[in-house]
């Protein structure tokens, strides 16, 4: 039992260090991009939004991110046009969140990002 313990306390500092080291910054940026990917942004937007976001963001910003805009019972599974997205984004709570999202997908559309 002690052996385990020890171990798991390994590996959880293992993986704080991973994160805070930016070590596990491509598993973090392929996790947003295949976000992106599945409500349909196209490939190259998706791998510039995700660039811009996993700078910007932090891995708990990142989740709260993906909570907020999972779909609720009794909504369409995939935000139908620009209201649906603005309101999932509201129930995120995180103006800065909501601001990275926002600006990373405009500039990543008109190509800048």
């Amino acid at each position: 039992m002690r052996k385990f313990l020890f171990g798991t306390v390994v590996l959880a500092l293992l993986v704080a260090i991973a994160f805070q080291t930016g070590l596990a910054r491509p598993l973090v940026k392929w996790r947003v991009e295949t976000a992106l990917l599945d409500p349909g942004v196209g490939p190259k937007r998706a791998d510039c939004m995700a660039d811009r976001m996993v700078d910007r963001l932090s891995v708990w910003q990142l989740y709260k991110l993906r909570q907020g805009m999972a779909t609720l019972e009794g909504e369409a599974e995939k935000a139908t046009g620009l209201g649906d997205l603005i309101k999932r984004l509201r129930r995120v709570g995180d103006g800065e969140s909501v601001a990275v999202v926002t600006t990373s997908a405009g500039l990543c559309a008109i190509g800048i990002g």
